[in-house]
């Protein structure tokens, strides 16, 4: 049952097939995160893991990007990328 709230920025997930992701997140994060796909289950009435929410949450922040929609529309974001050397702090 989806109830009436004032609505996520994060529409709801299309179907899709999962692709696992590793990161470290901060405690905080982490219960951002959580609280999140509650709101999530909520809003939607489906629950989605935190690892299933994220890919579409980065994606919408940087869709919502005012200055990276500008660079790529003029074109002016570099043509190769490259990422940076992982952090072997432990």
């Amino acid at each position: 049952m989806v109830n009436d709230m004032t609505g996520l920025k994060l529409g709801k997930l299309p179907d899709r097939e999962t692709t696992k992701i590793t990161f470290t997140a901060s405690a905080e994060l982490n219960k951002l995160l959580t609280i999140y796909a509650s709101a999530y289950e909520a809003e939607y009435g489906l629950r989605e893991s935190i690892t299933d929410l994220i890919p579409h949450m980065l994606e919408a922040f940087i869709n919502a990007d005012r200055g990276f929609r500008k660079a790529r529309k003029e074109n002016t974001l570099p043509l190769k990328i490259n990422p940076p050397a992982a952090d072997n702090k432990q």
